[in-house]
């Protein structure tokens, strides 16, 4: 029996959804360092060296106070204020960036709300952190530019190397599914074709499995149903592209739907009975 053919899981998401880094330091902190909380912004720290205490506040749901005692990423998807604790004359090496995600990132309530690796445990990435911290370390021309793209390049090389492990299951949602080879073949060709006029068969067929194994498997890896899932990726690109000043009918056909009526209800269901203009007025500027 052959392999199936190599599948890549994240450019169908990251190509209508897109993550913006920004580098904001690099060097030595030292005392207490706070990062504030901002919607839709996400940070990704590299300690280079070092040891740090991180804190949280007690309503976060993390634990208060965690130690990082080797090189290491230190991840927030989502924003979540939080405060580095370094000695205060031999501070440890940073280089940081915040995140933007763009609205709707399917990728960003998929992950845990804070990643802490060491970097000897994450396999691909020390080219991309050899360039980073060289950017880092003097000024030259086009480095902001430069780091910022190493940073997500070095976001993506994270998320595939996550997807890759066997030993420590994801969360419930979108990550565990792309993990599982099977399921995978069916989210990305989702993800890349959602027009399509897609059925519980032909998902399953994408998948390789039968109806009732690829339904099941689908509900406890992403915690719902596979229509459910199809239809909220659907108003994901939906709500970005009315953003954009795409108009419904365009939109409807675009995404499968009979018209634009049909694609307005679907969204009311999940709006609280909003229309898209509705919506657009309210949330979507």
């Amino acid at each position: 029996m052959t392999d199936p053919a190599p599948l890549d899981r994240l450019s169908p998401l990251f190509e209508r959804f897109r993550v913006r880094a920004s580098l904001f330091h690099a060097g030595p902190l030292c005392g207490v360092t706070h990062f504030d909380a901002r919607a839709g912004r996400g940070f990704l720290h590299v300690m280079r060296n070092g040891e740090m205490e991180i804190s949280h506040a007690a309503d976060s749901g993390l634990v208060e106070r965690q130690w990082v005692r080797e090189p290491s990423l230190v991840f927030y998807p989502r924003p979540l204020a939080h405060d580095f604790h370094n000695a205060p004359a031999e501070g440890a090496d940073f280089v940081c960036a915040t995140l933007d995600f763009e609205a709707g990132h399917p990728l960003v309530h998929a992950l845990p709300p804070l990643i802490v690796l060491p970097l000897s445990g994450v396999d691909g990435i020390a080219a991309t952190l050899a360039l980073l911290f060289g950017e880092a370390e003097r000024v030259r021309c086009g480095q902001r530019l430069l780091a910022d793209r190493l940073f997500e390049v070095l976001l993506l090389q994270l998320l595939r190397w996550m997807l890759d492990q066997r030993d420590a299951p994801l969360p419930l949602g979108l990550m565990r599914g792309l993990s599982d080879a099977r399921l995978a073949r069916a989210l990305t060709a989702l993800h890349a074709r959602p027009g399509d006029a897609w059925t519980l068969a032909g998902m399953a067929d994408a998948a390789g499995m039968s109806r009732s194994r690829f339904a099941d498997a689908f509900r406890d890896a992403l915690g719902q149903t596979p229509a459910d899932y199809l239809a909220g990726w659907r108003l994901a690109i939906a709500r970005s592209e009315l953003r954009a000043g795409k108009p419904l009918k365009v939109l409807a056909a675009e995404l499968g739907y009979a018209n634009a009526s049909a694609l307005s209800r679907l969204f009311a269901q999940r709006h609280a009975g909003l229309s898209p203009r509705a919506w657009l007025q309210r949330d979507g500027r």
